[in-house]
């Protein structure tokens, strides 16, 4: 079994960032939920436990608080922000409400606790995000770092069990020196194994997909996700595995064309499109609200997979381009953070539909599957396209679906990928697209007024998707991007950038 890391998540917005750049080791990190019960955590088998970073305080009445076997497990733990006044708390010190402290901080290493913080240096920049701290630590713990606001900002146990707590979060880019933290309580003190590798994974995909009975019934997309979920499956299977291609009618510019091209002329699987456009339109008419058009599209999907099934099955599994981020944010992993968005291939299928789920990439990252897709031969075109979500359009247009906004829709992003393409900066961005919604601004075409719509661009720079940052695009790139939307789209006057990070927005507008 691979050495594994165990993440309890108490709804930190960074608690993904751990799991990333502990895997960035090449080594297994998962995110549970905090109150994980003490038999579930023996079947995970963790070398070691990491308490994320959270809202809460310790001294609320409602506090996040997990099982008592956690702490009794033997295991090495660290503790970050919330995590460390956690173990403040249930070592017998003493926890205080103090001055909110965002941003950075000097942290400095005291001696002691060589083993977390060995090799960083006397002193380093640390990214702080908290409201309370450490007033008295326990009896048998020494503080190994201190900031100016921070007098116990890293503590370690004397004895038993390596028991760590920092108040800083060494997973963010702020932190310098975090991962060399994160890489000692991982490699030196969890004595974790390097066996995490993509090529590994691949081998035992296939070795374990190989052995499922029945034919798989997969739902490709054109996207990494669900080609790399396709390929893998072919390669364990052969003809046993059925793709098909829905045109949901929410597609971008010359899509389906183009999907089936690649399909066709790559892979060499068993392949069909169905046309099913004007089954989703119709049930998106007149739907404004953005989480019942993510629910009508996921049913509609399924509808359209039961009927393939029923006329050219048998089949026994549905596979899906499920990836690990999916089944965080649609709340699957049951931690305290809030359902952000429902996925159309997250939570199980409904009653009525007679197949079985097959996520082979479930416990994957997004950079982690293009790894993998390197490794199966899939073309870069393919691997690097940009993410586009599975309910399409219907995410990019606000409020309802209509022919003039998918229109709009469809060609302003097609300029915009084509100019960044042009700029040579398509492949330097995670993801880029325009959307459209109900509002209008008066513009100036020829000699009349008109009172057409407005088009937002969206570009942004990420690793995973569970955080992003705006790109800074050039503004000459940024006008001519302006420019084209506005003379070759009817009815659109005015283009906006959006300039908010996630947090505290979200990539997709809807």
């Amino acid at each position: 079994m691979t050495d594994r890391i165990t993440v309890l998540d108490f709804g930190s917005q960074y608690s993904h960032l751990i799991c990333r750049r502990i895997r960035d080791l090449s080594v297994y990190a998962e995110l549970v939920p905090y109150d994980i019960t003490a038999e579930e955590l023996a079947r995970h088998d963790p070398k070691g436990i990491i308490l994320s970073g959270g809202p809460a305080s310790v001294s609320d009445g409602d506090a996040p608080i997990p099982e008592d076997a956690v702490f009794e497990s033997g295991l090495p733990i660290l503790g970050i922000c919330y995590g460390h006044q956690l173990i403040v708390h249930r070592y017998g010190g003493r926890v205080k409400r103090a001055n909110r402290e965002y941003g950075s901080s000097t942290l400095t290493v005291d001696g002691g606790g060589a083993g977390l913080l060995g090799g960083i240096g006397g002193s380093v920049r640390a990214w702080m995000s908290h409201g309370d701290e450490a007033e008295q630590v326990p009896r048998n713990f020494e503080v190994i770092g201190h900031t100016e606001n921070s007098r116990a900002a890293a503590i370690a146990s004397r004895d038993g069990p390596p028991v760590y707590g920092i108040q800083f979060h060494p997973e963010v880019a702020h932190t310098e020196q975090g991962s060399r933290i994160l890489e000692n309580f991982v490699l030196n003190v969890c004595k974790a194994s390097r066996d995490w590798t993509m090529s590994r994974f691949v081998e035992e995909a296939v070795g374990k997909i190989s052995g499922i009975e029945g034919n798989v019934l997969c739902g490709v997309s054109g996207g990494v996700d669900s080609t790399v979920a396709a390929v893998l499956i072919h390669r364990a299977i052969g003809e046993r595995l059925k793709c098909v291609f829905v045109d949901n009618g929410l597609l971008r510019e010359g899509e389906s064309r183009e999907i089936t091209g690649i399909f066709r002329d790559n892979f060499g699987m068993n392949f069909e499109a169905v046309d099913a456009a004007q089954k989703f339109l119709g049930k998106l008419r007149g739907v404004a609200d953005p989480e019942a058009k993510r629910k009508i599209v996921g049913e509609e999907f399924v509808r359209v997979f039961s009927d393939f099934a029923e006329s050219r099955g048998p089949f026994r599994w549905l596979a899906q381009g499920t990836l690990y981020p999916d089944v965080i944010e649609s709340g699957v992993s049951k931690g305290p953070a809030s359902v952000i968005k429902s996925h159309h291939n997250v939570g199980g299928l409904p009653e009525w539909l007679d197949l079985e789920v097959l996520e082979p990439l479930r416990d994957l990252y997004k950079d982690e599957v293009r790894e993998v897709a390197r490794i199966l031969g899939v073309p870069r075109s393919i691997y690097m396209r940009h993410p586009f979500p599975g309910p399409g359009l219907a995410v990019r247009i606000m409020g309802e679906v209509t022919p003039e906004k998918l229109k709009i829709a469809r060609v302003a992003g097609k300029i915009v990928e084509d100019e960044l393409g042009q700029a040579g900066l398509y492949s330097e961005v995670w993801q880029a697209y325009a959307a459209v919604g109900d509002d209008r601004a008066v513009g100036v075409v020829g000699d009349g007024r008109v009172y057409g719509n407005i088009v937002m661009i969206r570009v942004v720079s990420s690793t995973d998707a569970m955080t992003a940052d705006w790109t800074r695009l050039p503004h000459d790139l940024l006008e001519k991007m302006s420019n084209r939307i506005t003379n070759e789209i009817d009815n659109v006057t005015w283009v906006s950038y959006a300039v908010s990070s996630k947090p505290p927005a979200t990539i997709e507008p809807q």
